[in-house]
């Protein structure tokens, strides 16, 4: 009765079943560990300090920064060129502004943005940073983008004002390259008489944000695949199972109705009426 599954149609369906499977429970395995690496990276980002343990070390052996980076001590040399304020920005829940400054690296590096620290009330003009090259200290942190908090995103700011700290905002203000991140200043830093420090901010993209939640939930989908794959061999397999039987009972499969042919024997009754050329011709009298 099963002897179907020998036919070069079976043959095809139980090969895509074969392989189609274990692709299934891998993709699903595959979304599954990426959901429990951001599950695992967020129970670290809670247990992490904001500000690294780890001793000091020069911000360029720490660029670019990501997760392992970001809240690290980093140093730099060089000279402040242009600086910028940065608006709406809350420090201990006062309104106020930042206090950004773009450090020239005495080895040649692009600049790098320096949140020298912050200012209550409205912008307005900020003390000058010091003059001639200076070594700082700051905790680098990871570029702003439109959705981080705080982020000012009105436009029309005057053109010694920025909403966000990246280099995509800070290239088209100045002429040369600027680093992809920035360093908050510690306490004590040269030339920052009066000004707030601004607090580092936590590791960015290290939660169980709505990438995680997806991950899951495409887990989920491709082991459904893998059921229903399963589903429709075993269905396919009971119809032409139950079909095989069926023919060697001499069971005949039911069709459609036939169509019943025009004429006499439709049995309508009446006679069939003689083509034009069949008829006698009438006779004069």
């Amino acid at each position: 009765m099963y002897r179907f599954l020998l036919t070069p149609r079976w043959w095809g369906i139980n090969l895509f079943v074969v392989l189609a499977i274990p692709f299934c429970v891998f993709m699903g395995s595959w979304q599954l560990g990426r959901f429990e690496d951001r599950a695992q990276a967020h129970k670290e980002a809670e247990e992490k300090p904001v500000v690294s343990t780890e001793p000091p070390a020069p911000v360029g052996e720490l660029l670019p920064v990501d997760k392992l980076t970001s809240g690290r001590v980093a140093e730099a040399t060089g000279t402040y060129e242009d600086q910028f304020l940065v608006p709406a920005r809350e420090v201990g829940d006062r309104d106020g502004h930042y206090v950004l400054a773009l450090l020239r690296q005495s080895d040649g590096s692009p600049a790098l943005p320096v949140v020298r620290g912050w200012l209550p009330g409205a912008a307005d003009e900020a003390p000058a940073p010091p003059e001639g090259e200076v070594s700082l200290t700051g905790v680098l942190q990871a570029p702003e983008h439109a959705g981080s908090p705080g982020v000012y995103k009105g436009g029309g700011l005057p053109s010694d004002q920025v909403g966000i700290i990246s280099a995509a905002s800070l290239v088209n203000l100045v002429p040369y390259p600027v680093e992809n991140a920035w360093v908050t200043l510690t306490e004590g830093q040269p030339g920052n008489a009066g000004l707030t420090p601004v607090p580092p901010a936590a590791t960015p993209d290290s939660g169980l944000d709505l990438k995680a939640f997806q991950n899951l939930g495409y887990t989920g989908e491709w082991f459904v695949f893998a059921g229903f794959v399963v589903f429709m061999w075993f269905r396919l397999l009971r119809r032409d199972a139950e079909v095989a039987r069926d023919e060697a009972l001499g069971i005949a499969p039911e069709g459609p109705p036939q169509p019943v042919a025009a004429g006499p024997s439709a049995g309508t009754g009446a006679p069939e009426e003689p083509a034009a050329e069949d008829r006698e011709p009438a006779r004069a009298p």
